[in-house]
């Protein structure tokens, strides 16, 4: 298995999220795609900002990795209209697949429309950019049965509206991993979340992304049915790919 193609290598901190100057926080971002560059990831999951900047490295290194960024992040908050004027910016800068944050406070609040319109109208921008939309549900912000709910919305949203083309460009993702819980509850994907969430969202795509910084359990989410990780740990998953295969 070639466990890198199922990565989206993620940087997503603001300097004054990580507490540095704006320069060494591009230069994370600098060094995330380096190492992409290396290591061949499928993805580089980076702020919008960054878009620019990675497309210049990715056309002088010929990788062919793809680039991803967040929409209406990390709160998903933000009307319809917004989210999709984030979209038309980040696709006009060059992004290959959109990372959008459901409204999942209005589910909660029984705004099942909106959320119809939302999934409908973004992923429709998406599908007629040739891009891929992948939407995060963030799971530690739900129960179980919301995590059901939500996917077999969105995947319905799809399957009514988009051919089997589209539908293969269409994700539910887990998290954000930006999400504060209480009691220091996983705020990522956990196995259990994505086995409901394959079960629920399939033919759509799944992807886990929260918590998941070692070989062993992205083999493990790959097992049960997941198409794609988000992490900040690929390097170390990659290495231990490697170890794995020449036995040390």
């Amino acid at each position: 298995m070639k466990i890198n193609q199922f990565l989206d290598a993620t940087y997503l901190k603001t300097a004054t999220q990580a507490s540095i100057t704006e320069e060494e926080n591009q230069q994370k971002v600098v060094d995330l795609i380096n190492e992409a560059i290396l290591y061949n990831y499928k993805l580089v999951m980076i702020r919008s900002k960054y878009i620019s900047l990675a497309k210049k490295m990715f056309l002088e290194s010929k990788a062919d990795f793809l680039i991803g960024t967040v929409i209406d992040f990390p709160e998903g908050n933000s009307s319809t209209e917004i989210k999709l004027k984030e979209a038309q910016k980040a696709i006009d800068l060059g992004a290959d697949e959109l990372d959008f944050v459901v409204n999942y406070t209005a589910f909660k609040e029984g705004k099942i429309a909106m959320i119809k319109e939302q999934v409908l109208k973004a992923t429709k921008l998406c599908i007629e950019n040739n891009k891929v939309a992948k939407w995060i549900i963030e799971v530690a912000a739900l129960t179980r049965e919301e995590i059901i709910v939500i996917s077999q919305l969105i995947k319905e949203v799809v399957l009514e509206n988009f051919d089997e083309a589209a539908v293969k460009k269409v994700f539910v993702k887990s998290s954000t991993g930006f999400f504060k819980t209480q009691d220091n509850t996983p705020n990522g994907a956990t196995f259990e979340t994505m086995k409901l969430i394959s079960e629920n969202a399939k033919p759509l795509q799944i992807k886990a992304a929260g918590g998941v910084r070692d070989y062993g359990t992205a083999l493990k989410m790959i097992s049960i049915g997941v198409d794609r990780i988000g992490t900040s740990s690929s390097k170390e998953i990659c290495t231990k790919e490697k170890s794995h295969k020449t036995g040390y």
